[in-house]
Order: structure tokens, then C-alpha cells, then sequence
């Protein structure tokens, strides 16, 4: 890979590639931070009060998006953090007229919010929905009082239930449950009862994601974790159980099928016409564009970009008028194939016979057959099955060729 400052680069240079099909905005303030949370977020003074850097980030992501610009039609936007909902309808408006202005915004395009459900941090829903919002996705993660206390979560399960009343009686055409599991202390019967609870609230999507621990190593993109943060995560650690947490998802899939959510994504699963169409994007391959602290993009052949994860950086670099400093890495050409087959497998679509015959796969992939990780399915495409989600990172390390970084 061929890694390059993107610091102080010019409007073309950010127009290789091709055109945009999503966007992603990266809203960086909660108003507390969870000790597991591995996202660019800054909360106390920063996300309210007199202090609240709200305004001048609202105004920073604005100039972002002007210098950005690209003649597009954007299919979805998706604006995540953070607590986006503590936006005002107001500034949304503005965000989104803007995006429409500098890519276009298609006719029925998917509009994401994210969303915490606690009274405080959920925001004016029917003001966000009449802002443009057409999605709205709910960081609920538990319905289990204790679990909700371990992981630092302001609200309670009542909270969540009222959240989704609030969006339904908004308007909001699709609503979207996250779940988290592995969670030290977790049962098999408490996870059980989470899904029951997310279930009788009757969305249109579920995320399931296992609760992930690592320690990164320092970057531009993200934040190091807070002293409290590392010595919350050791003690979590030996609280979780691989084979337990195997045992979760097959339950999770099970249910949620049982209920007519389809999975389509290893960790997501929706009712027909409600998969998320911003994140099939990611997992097409297509080309995306992002704006805000720490958020990623993709020309859709084979470059990466981001903006560097500091506050402080990024809005002084956009209230003076230049785009705000990232890094970017270039995949090398053998590796590429690689890389959008991983994407692609990791959905209900699997490969299709073409690219499932590249030579440069078919090692992996015969393994991942021959181990019951991969089976054949409509018109002979490849696509993982139960087992293969569960040790998917097995698979796609066989098909990632060696590679090497070098500086540009």
C-alpha cells in the first residue's frame, strides 16, 4: 500500500476516484463517554453548556461538505457518532441542504440518524424527521438493567421503548435497534430476554454486535481510550467467553429470523426493504464520501482517506478554510480483488460465480469450503454460513495475499 498525507489537498485531488453513491458524517459529542466506546467523541463541556462546540462543528462540517462538493445523487447519507440526535432540527436542515447543494440527494435517498434513547439525549424526533431524517438508528445495547449499568449507559429499557414510539409517532419511515453482546456478566437467558424485549418494540432492523475489547494502538483517526476507559476494558476482558458469545449469535439468528428479520450482513438483520442501504454500500465496494472528526472515505477503486480525529485540528483548519488534516492509503492493485470479496462475503449476496473463480481466491475459498465456512446457494453463488460468520476472520485472512506499507 502506498500511504500519503492528505493535509492541504486541493478540491481535484479529492475528486479522484469515482463519484460518491453515500455519505457519511461523523458527529463527534456525547454526552458521556461508554468505557468500551471506541469512536472519535468528546462529551462534558464540549457536547453542552455555554462551552458546547455544537455550533462551530455544525458550521466546520458545512465547509467540509463546499469543499468536497462533487456532482453525484447521493442514494443515502448517514450521519453517525457520537449522539447525533442532539443536533436541532435546525442545524440538520441546514447539513442537509447543504449535501444536497454540493453532491445532490437523490429522490428517495436513505436519510440515517443515529440516536441514544435516554430523555436527554434523544433530541426533537419529529423535528429531525421533518428536517429530512427518513431512518433512525437507536443505540439501545441492552434491555437488562444491570448489563445497561456495566456498560455506562444513561438510559433505561423504558427509555428505549419510548424512543421508538416517539420515532414511530414522528414518522420515521424505518427504525433500527443496535444490541450488544458478550457483555461480562451476560447469560445466554438474559440475551434471550433483550431480544424478546427488542422484538416487541417490532423494528424494521437489528444490529448484533459483540462487545469488542482491543486495545488499538495509537492513530490519527481515533482517540486514545481515557485511564479509567483501559482499566474498565482488562477487568471486562475476563469477564467474556468465546464459545458463549458463539452460542449468542446462533440464538440471535435464530430468534430474529423467527420474528421475519432476515440477516444479510454478518451483524445485521432486517425486514424486507429495510436493510440499510448506506452500509451495503461499504459492503458493495461503492464509493463514499465523509465529512467530520475522524470520519473515513472511499473512491470505490481503491483508496482509503480520513480526517485525523482532533477537535481542535479539525475546526481550525475549516474556519480557516481549508479542509482538515487526514492521512489516505492506496491498496496495492493484487490486493484489491481480495479486499472486495471480503466486503462482499460478508453479506447474504456472497460472490458471485465470476469472482468467486478469480485464481487468486480460490485457495481460500476451497478452504473455507472444504471446512464448512462457505456453501453454494442461488446460482451457484458463495455465501458463508452459520459457521462461517462465526469464524469469518479465519477465511478472509486466506484471502488477503502478503502485503507490505510503504511510505509515499
Amino acid at each position: 500500500m502506498d500511504r500519503a498525507r492528505a493535509e492541504g489537498c486541493t478540491a481535484t485531488q479529492e475528486a479522484a476516484g469515482n463519484p460518491p453513491v453515500a455519505l457519511y458524517v461523523h458527529f463527534p459529542f456525547c454526552l458521556s463517554i461508554c468505557p468500551y466506546c471506541d469512536f472519535v467523541v468528546y462529551a462534558g463541556r464540549a457536547a453542552r453548556g455555554p462551552a458546547s462546540q455544537i455550533d462551530r462543528l455544525v458550521e466546520a462540517l458545512l465547509t467540509e461538505i463546499e469543499l468536497r462538493a462533487r456532482s453525484s445523487s447521493l442514494a443515502s447519507v448517514y450521519i453517525g457518532g457520537g449522539t447525533p440526535s442532539l443536533m436541532s432540527p435546525g442545524q440538520l436542515e441546514r447539513l442537509l441542504v447543504a449535501v444536497d447543494d454540493a453532491f445532490g440527494i437523490a429522490s428517495g435517498a436513505e436519510v440515517t440518524l443515529e440516536a441514544n434513547p435516554g430523555p436527554a439525549d434523544r433530541g426533537d424526533l419529529a423535528g429531525l424527521h421533518a428536517a429530512g431524517a427518513t431512518r433512525l438508528s437507536i443505540g439501545t445495547q441492552s434491555f437488562a438493567p444491570a448489563e445497561l449499568r456495566r456498560l455506562g449507559r444513561r438510559h433505561s429499557a423504558a427509555d428505549a421503548a419510548e424512543t421508538v414510539a416517539l420515532a414511530r409517532t414522528a414518522g420515521f419511515a424505518s427504525v433500527s435497534l443496535d444490541l450488544l453482546y458478550d457483555v461480562p456478566g451476560q447469560t445466554l437467558g438474559s440475551w434471550r430476554a433483550s431480544l424478546d424485549s427488542a422484538l416487541a418494540l417490532e423494528p424494521d432492523h437489528v444490529s448484533a454486535y459483540a462487545l469488542t475489547l482491543d486495545d488499538e494502538p495509537a492513530a490519527s483517526d481515533h482517540l486514545p481510550p481515557s485511564p479509567g476507559a483501559r482499566r474498565w476494558r482488562a477487568r471486562a476482558l475476563t469477564g467474556q467467553d468465546g464459545d458463549r458469545a458463539a452460542d449468542m449469535y446462533e440464538l440471535a439468528d435464530d430468534v430474529l429470523a423467527g420474528a421475519g428479520l432476515r440477516w444479510y450482513e454478518i451483524s445485521n438483520w432486517a425486514r424486507p426493504g429495510h436493510a440499510s442501504r448506506h452500509n451495503l454500500a461499504y459492503w458493495r465496494s461503492q464509493a463514499w464520501e465523509a465529512v467530520g472528526p475522524g470520519a473515513h472515505a472511499f473512491d470505490g477503486i481503491g483508496t482509503r482517506r480520513w480526517n485525523n480525529a482532533r477537535l481542535d485540528e479539525y475546526l481550525a483548519a475549516l474556519e480557516g478554510g481549508r479542509l482538515p488534516p487526514g492521512d489516505s492509503v492506496t491498496s496495492e492493485v493484487g490486493t484489491r480483488a481480495a479486499e472486495a470479496a471480503i466486503l462482499r462475503l460478508r453479506t447474504i449476496y456472497g460472490l458471485d460465480p465470476a469472482r468467486a473463480a478469480d485464481p487468486r481466491l480460490l485457495p481460500g475459498l476451497d478452504w473455507g469450503r472444504a471446512n464448512s465456512l462457505l456453501e453454494l446457494r442461488g446460482e451457484g453463488s458463495l455465501v458463508l454460513t452459520v459457521r462461517g460468520r462465526l469464524l469469518s476472520n479465519a477465511l478472509f485472512a486466506r484471502l488477503l495475499p502478503e502485503r507490505s506499507i510503504s511510505a509515499a
